[in-house]
């Protein structure tokens, strides 16, 4: 397969600094040797340009932070991964998961697509329901077409579905987004959910509800995973998928051969102990490309 890896080195979204270096700490982990060992044809296409916080005397507009210079990341992630050929695998490294509304807008080109959000947080505020302003809160509610129209516009009229949307490992999640959620007939697994179901039914019904898409992309927050696994992360929430639960999602993935793209976000190197949550993101990223023990 070819892929191409994508870095977007961007804490603007985020409540707290470090996460723009996750792309390095992903290609520290070596991101790009451990998929060609699998047999993949792997370019890097080396990092997004991004402005960082500390240029900027004006931290918020209109209720929510950074929003320019997020807007112009997300665009350029857009452009980039729009010129990609067709059939290549694009692996996004973030950064925060506000450069999801660049990422699954590029990867999807234009077309209907799923997507697979694993994470501990639905990311479904708008700038009116978001306790904080931070972008990295909004970008499903964003990519579903509902928030700021400046961050509506960096896919033109391209908006994804909220019936082609499975959330996986939630377990922290705002009133108004509740609300949101509901209104808008988004598909959620809490960890309840994995709990009672286990992996397994729960990937199985995922493939059924998406599986008649061309194009299914998967978006992986680091924070997905329990923080003793992953205490890279800037929001860590207690109680989140096991080393086997998610390598187990991964593989199910991988074997349905349906999905197009990935994103792997929310590494915070400074939070981080010897790098040991980029690490597993990597593995993460193994398993859903064919990585088998056997």
């Amino acid at each position: 397969m070819e892929v191409a890896i994508l870095g977007i080195p961007m804490d603007l979204g985020a409540g707290r600094r470090g996460v723009d270096m996750g792309a390095s700490a992903l290609r520290n982990a070596r991101i790009k040797q451990h998929l060609q060992e699998l047999g993949h044809s792997v370019t890097d296409l080396g990092n997004i340009a991004v402005e960082i916080a500390d240029t900027f005397n004006v931290l918020e507009q209109s209720g929510m932070v950074f929003l320019d210079p997020i807007y112009d990341a997300c665009k350029r992630t857009y452009d980039t991964l729009m010129e990609l050929p067709e059939g290549v695998f694009p692996i996004c490294m973030g950064g925060d998961h506000s450069v999801s509304m660049g990422t699954v807008a590029g990867c999807a080109r234009g077309e209907r697509t799923g997507l697979i959000w694993v994470d501990a947080h639905t990311d479904f505020n708008t700038p009116e329901t978001s306790p904080t302003g931070n972008i990295h809160g909004m970008p499903v509610a964003h990519l579903c077409g509902i928030g700021h129209e400046k961050l509506l516009s960096i896919a033109g009229e391209w908006n994804i579905r909220p019936e082609d949307i499975v959330m996986i490992g939630i377990r922290s999640v705002d009133t108004e987004e509740r609300r949101l959620i509901k209104e808008h007939g988004v598909k959620v697994y809490t960890m309840r959910d994995v709990d009672e179901k286990g992996i397994s039914r729960i990937a199985s019904e995922t493939l059924q509800k998406l599986g008649h898409l061309k194009r299914i992309h998967v978006s992986f927050d680091a924070d997905g995973l329990d923080p003793t696994l992953a205490p890279g992360v800037g929001t860590p929430v207690e109680g989140g998928l096991t080393y086997r639960e998610a390598h187990l999602l991964m593989e199910l993935f991988a074997d349905s051969g349906k999905i197009t793209s990935m994103d792997i976000v929310e590494v915070n190197p400074i939070l981080d102990d010897k790098n040991r949550t980029a690490q597993v993101m990597v593995e993460m990223a193994g398993s859903l490309l064919g990585k088998r023990i056997l």
